[in-house]
């Protein structure tokens, strides 16, 4: 069997790895090498292995190939666009804003300037390309290759079958929250691998309910577990919110799907009645629900109909939460206790709220039954506890909380801290459970380059595209120069996107700001406005970083009018590094970073900030945030008080990152040892970095970017 094209497509994005393609054997090598000609134009190379294969095979074929594989790279760093600038010679030619508009006026009304106000935007030659890409490119010079120019390997894969199965392992057996994007492939995956192998568990609630969904259509027996497992899976049918965080307009099911959604909640409520505990919390939704699977029609089912029975009020079911509430607020913390732990995970999720305010001898018996029950909880509830524990002995500067698109809102840190002596007792248990679970011996090989990285415990709000890192990692910016980019496509309305860098000192004050309204200045320049993006549209801020003097450089992207970033077409963030002499067109694939997409609920978007770090260099920090905002009009001025609060939450919040993960294995008795470029992989080692380096063992494992959350132990 051979997945759909676009699904194999999908797949290469992701693993970089090209698939070994039907194809008869020949000389391929002239091909081959074209190829690798071709791909290193947009950063990319392909591996020594791969090279060989694709020379053995037929050219005409290799040829095929190529053309495929340098569509699918060239989306991932942006280079499928034509991105063209508003000022023709950007960065050189860019006015001094007055004179910019002070020209405009003139040229639109000569002498007879008018006497009353002048609506700026409406000026004929106002926010629309004035020349064409060809002349665009016609007046750039050409890029120079750089020894510091990003070049990402391809690797040999196998066939797209089992390249397509190998993806479905990863992504359902995943033990923590996936993307929206990433939910997406695994649904298109589940729908193809449902006949074929599955992974041995599936531990995340919200990809057991994709899967459910593939399994439903092909009449594979459900993986349910719990009456909110069917929900999910309800959701997940009618194109819904499978995290339960926001309503779903459930469709109209067929007979046969509604008879297997209750014949599970029938099972699962005969085999243990305090299941039903569950449905207070999706109260609504199990309304909504009902009214589609009208359990009134399936009498013989009458586990299902006490679902809905408890979600109309009609019986009574109080909720775990209820029960825990309800001893906490009568004092009876060791009755809350017990309660907790026959759900220890929720017992680790309370455990801030459970010791804020208790007195020594509750904080003892406390973290005693935190001890107790910690080998039943998952690793990531435990690392997300032991991030948390590291920002809890003296109060934040700001609160943050974010949610699965980004949403970040901020408030007061009103928490008392948590005693020292208590946070480092049960900080060193915490540490000691992941020890323990963690494989003893081994060689491990660690990039330095992935130290920095944040541990993905969830990546419910990483942006999809390439080279995007968890948000709070850190990575170092190695040019003098940055150059940030947004593309943006509408779809049925005028729309206008606009991209601004606002600049912060060290107290998080504005220092300064480049956009539509302020052209150059601070040590950058702006490209240019563009108001309406009918076939695509593209602006850019260019920043010789060595000439800027603020701690912050924080680039934003406002939804100005139109369309929002759901409903445009498409739409993307990036950022490039390269050096001033290289010269070159506005964008340049080789010299691009990252290529996020742009896809939150806000109308501001702040995807990454660059920090100027003590020793006067510059790295980048993550942040994949969305703000509220207004419908329309939104602008730098307006937006940078709140956006500086967001940044502080983010900037001063210590997060797990792969370092401390990477001293748990030291701990657990690993040989870990630092990789050095074109250091093999030998047999039996790990290997764990930002991407797959060229010589690797058959039998090594190797944990690029994508892969990192499989380190997390169980």
């Amino acid at each position: 069997m051979t997945p759909p094209a676009a699904l194999t497509e999908a797949v290469l994005a992701r693993t970089l790895r090209v698939p070994a393609f039907a194809a008869a054997p020949g000389d391929g090598s002239a091909a081959a090498r074209q190829f690798d000609v071709a791909l290193m134009s947009a950063g990319f190379k392909l591996s020594g292995e791969l090279l060989q294969r694709l020379s053995t095979m037929d050219g005409v074929q290799v040829r095929a190939i190529g053309a495929r594989v340098c569509a699918v790279v060239a989306r991932l760093v942006g280079d499928d666009k034509r991105h063209n600038a508003y000022f023709r010679d950007f960065p050189a030619g860019v006015p001094d804003t007055v004179e910019f508009w002070t020209g405009l006026i003139r040229e639109t009304f000569g002498d007879e300037i008018p006497d009353g106000p002048v609506n700026l935007l409406a000026l004929p030659k106002y926010g629309r390309y004035q020349h064409s890409y060809e002349e665009l490119l016609a007046a750039h010079a050409e890029f120079v290759p750089s020894l510091k120019d990003r070049v990402t390997l391809l690797h040999p894969g196998g066939t797209p079958d089992e390249e397509a199965r190998r993806t479905y392992l990863e992504l359902a057996a995943t033990p923590v929250p996936l993307s929206t994007e990433d939910l997406a492939l695994l649904a298109d995956l589940a729908a193809y691998c449902v006949d074929g192998p599955q992974p041995k568990a599936i531990p995340v609630r919200e990809v057991r309910a994709v899967v459910n969904r593939a399994r439903l259509a092909a009449g594979v027996p459900l993986l349910v577990d719990t009456v909110t497992d069917v929900l999910r899976l309800a959701c997940a049918v009618s194109e819904g919110d499978v995290g339960l965080r926001e309503p779903t307009r459930f469709r109209s099911l067929r007979r046969a799907e509604r008879r297997v959604l209750l014949e599970a909640l029938h099972h699962l409520v005969r085999q243990d009645d305090r299941k039903l505990a569950d449905v207070g919390p999706h109260r609504e939704a199990w309304k909504r629900l009902g009214e589609r699977l009208h359990p009134h029609e399936y009498p013989h089912l009458p586990g299902a109909a006490e679902v809905f029975a408890v979600a109309r009020g009609d019986r009574s079911a109080r909720s775990f939460a209820a029960r825990v509430e309800a001893a906490l607020a009568g004092g009876d913390l060791s009755g809350a206790l017990d309660l907790l732990a026959t759900r220890p995970g929720m017992l680790v999720r309370a455990a801030d709220r459970l010791l804020r305010g208790a007195t020594p001898e509750q904080s003892h018996r406390i973290v005693e039954s935190l001890e107790q029950n910690l080998a039943r909880v998952s690793g990531r509830v435990i690392l997300s506890l032991r991030e948390h524990l590291g920002n809890r002995t003296a109060p934040e500067a700001a609160r943050g909380f974010a949610n699965r698109r980004g949403r970040l809102w901020v408030a007061p840190d009103a928490r008392a801290p948590l005693p020292s002596t208590v946070v480092g007792r049960l900080v060193e248990s915490l540490d000691a459970e992941i020890v323990r679970r963690l494989p003893a011996g081994g060689r491990v090989l660690v990039d330095p380059a992935v130290l920095p990285v944040a541990l993905p415990l969830s990546q419910r709000s990483t942006a999809a595209g390439f080279g995007v890192l968890p948000r709070g990692s850190r990575t170092p910016v190695g040019a003098g120069h940055a150059r940030f980019f947004v593309y943006w496509h509408q779809n049925a309305r005028r729309t206008d996107f606009d991209l601004s860098a606002l600049l912060l000192d060290d107290g998080f004050r504005t220092a300064g700001q480049l956009s539509w309204t302020s052209l150059r200045g601070y040590g950058g320049t702006h490209s240019g406005d563009i108001t309406e993006a009918p076939d695509g549209a593209s602006e850019f801020i260019d920043l010789d970083l060595r000439t800027v003097s603020a701690r912050y450089i924080l680039p934003m992207v406002h939804v100005y009018s139109g369309e929002g970033f759901q409903e445009v077409r498409e739409s993307f963030f990036g950022y490039m590094e390269r050096e001033a002499e290289q010269l070159g067109k506005p964008f340049e694939a080789r010299s691009v970073r990252m290529r996020s997409t742009l896809a939150g609920t806000g109308r501001v978007a702040l995807p990454l900030v660059f920090v100027r770090d003590d020793d006067g260099g510059w790295s980048v920090r993550w942040l994949h945030l969305y703000m509220t905002a207004s419908p329309e009009f939104n602008a730098v001025e307006n937006s940078a008080g709140t956006a500086s609060l967001l940044l502080r939450a983010i900037v001063e919040r210590s997060y797990l990152r792969v370092a401390d993960l990477v001293a748990l294995m030291r701990r657990a008795g690993t040989d870990v040892t630092e990789w050095t470029p074109d250091d093999p992989v030998p047999s039996g080692a790990t290997f764990i970095g930002l991407e797959r380096p060229e010589h690797v063992a058959d039998d090594a494992a190797v944990y690029p970017l994508a892969r990192l959350p499989e380190l997390i132990p169980d």
